[in-house]
């Protein structure tokens, strides 16, 4: 088959319809084999495709593996990595709130609160450690 687009859906296709139609034929004791036999013409054509797209995309922008000798450095991440912690505390403590105050009182909710703030001071003690 060739990888190119509109060639692969129709050849898809012209192969779905010949299943059928062989199905058709040779009645439903065959059913499984017919299946398992489009099923692998299908995949064949999914990685011929997938392998087209790698080779044309051309080489990672950096190694997978580091060169012997050289350490493997990460890419940096942009933005702050605190803002997502942040958020989640407060759409937790929201919520959480409102059930620790009403199941268990003053003790529950400040329970609550205190494993959201030392999260987050963990969080925040973790950041300062690994900072470059």
């Amino acid at each position: 088959m060739q990888t190119g687009g509109v060639q692969d859906y129709n050849d898809i296709r012209q192969d779905m319809r010949a299943t059928i139609d062989a199905r058709r034929d040779l009645g439903p004791e065959y059913e499984t084999a017919l299946v398992e036999s489009f099923v692998e013409r299908l995949d064949a054509t999914i990685a011929s495709r997938v392998r087209a797209e790698i080779h044309a995309a051309g080489p990672a922008p950096y190694p997978a593996q580091p060169y012997p000798g050289q350490p493997y450095k990460k890419p940096k991440r942009s933005g702050n990595p605190s803002i997502p912690i942040a958020l989640g505390s407060l759409g937790i403590g929201i919520p959480l709130t409102g059930i620790a105050a009403a199941e268990a009182g003053l003790a529950g909710l400040l329970l609550a609160w205190g494993g959201i703030v030392t999260i987050n001071i963990a969080h925040a003690i973790g950041n300062w450690r690994h900072r470059d």
